[in-house]
């Protein structure tokens, strides 16, 4: 089985691929394979770069690349899960593999906004109106962006992460459960 996850920043993708690591999965992310690059060039893995680096590199080699990369590492015989998915062409590309199921992580911006606060990684929004420019910059409509409101429309499922960790915990357990039977 493979499992995808998108959804938009702070929206608890993270917690989510830890939480079905712990279940035996093996982690993948599309955006380890940006640092790798990234570290090639030696650019810093700050957010705005990975993202213009992702941009580049699908309108080089077309918008499933990192996908089509990914996929070498995905072996039949093993559950994974893989993180960071944000073009609706790596959504295409993965759903070639085994038993794929795109998990869809969202919360209201407000939250994700406070999340992202806490976390403290460089380069998030200092302020909401900030916050809410970027997602917009990053949700522009062309092949080689990311497009995180088309994937996630593009989800099996979609979990709305608002309540507590357990309870998200609850959730991601029926999405496996229900990918499973089908």
């Amino acid at each position: 089985m493979v499992i995808g996850l998108t959804g938009p920043n702070a929206s608890g993708k993270g917690e989510a691929a830890s939480y079905i690591k712990s279940k035996g999965f093996i982690y993948h992310s599309l955006s380890d394979i940006l640092r790798e690059d990234a570290e090639k060039r030696s650019l810093e893995p700050l957010r705005e770069n990975l993202i213009n680096l992702g941009n580049e590199l699908r309108r080089i080699n077309g918008p499933s690349f990192l996908a089509l990369r990914l996929r070498e590492r995905l072996l039949d015989t093993e559950d994974h899960i893989v993180d960071s998915i944000r073009n609706p062409a790596e959504v295409e590309e993965l759903s070639k593999s085994h038993d794929f199921t795109l998990i869809g992580i969202d919360a209201p911006v407000e939250t994700r906004f406070k999340r992202s606060l806490k976390r403290k990684r460089p380069g998030d929004a200092d302020t909401l109106q900030e916050f809410i420019a970027k997602e917009e910059k990053e949700n522009k409509d062309s092949f080689e962006n990311q497009q995180l409101q088309r994937c996630l429309k593009m989800a099996d499922v979609v979990i709305i992460n608002d309540s507590t960790v357990d309870q998200l915990h609850r959730n991601i357990d029926e999405a496996i459960k229900k990918s499973r039977k089908t």
